[in-house]
């Protein structure tokens, strides 16, 4: 599943970094969901783990978002720190009352204390602490991510455009 997530990234962003950084945020998910978990004392069942795959979905969702806009905005600035200032303040609202909904709206089943809502209790809980816990990373360590990617690609050209041109004076 993931490879697949991976590869329909790639295509339409034309890049191999940018859907490792989109993916990133999914380990992040995941550390939400155990800490969870740990916190309500419950065991990671096979529950757990569709309630893992639905938090991927929605993470990856928040994230591609995030990265979306600010290459838009990259194209029309070509200021990396700025593309990256106006995506966070412009899609903050957006992506935190997506999880807010999200997370509020699965609330009442977690605290649920009927037997028919238990079996249910492992993927809800996964749910909610592992969009509470990502929501965080999609906000912070997405745009930082690619402003990093950035300077590096940046870093790169240079160091190639150096050694193409130390390569020259060497031969000539």
């Amino acid at each position: 599943a993931l490879l697949m997530i991976f590869a329909l990234l790639a295509v339409p962003l034309r890049s191999y970094v940018q859907p490792i950084i989109i993916m990133s945020a999914i380990p992040f998910g995941l550390v939400g969901a155990v800490w969870g978990h740990f916190i309500m004392g419950l065991d990671v069942t096979m529950m757990s783990m569709f309630g893992l795959v639905a938090l991927s979905g929605v993470v990856v969702n928040d994230s591609l978002i995030m990265v979306d806009f600010i290459n838009r905005k990259r194209r029309l600035h070509k200021d990396i720190a700025i593309a990256v200032r106006e995506a966070g303040v412009n899609r903050f609202r957006p992506i935190l009352l997506t999880t807010l909904t999200t997370v509020l709206g699965l609330a009442p089943l977690l605290f649920e204390t009927s037997p028919q809502a238990a079996f249910l209790k492992p993927t809800v809980l996964t749910l909610v602490y592992g969009l509470g816990f990502g929501v965080v990373i999609v906000l912070l360590i997405t745009p930082a991510m690619v402003a990093i990617q950035q300077d590096l690609r940046l870093q790169t050209k240079s160091l190639r455009r150096m050694v193409r041109l130390g390569t020259r004076q060497w031969t000539g």
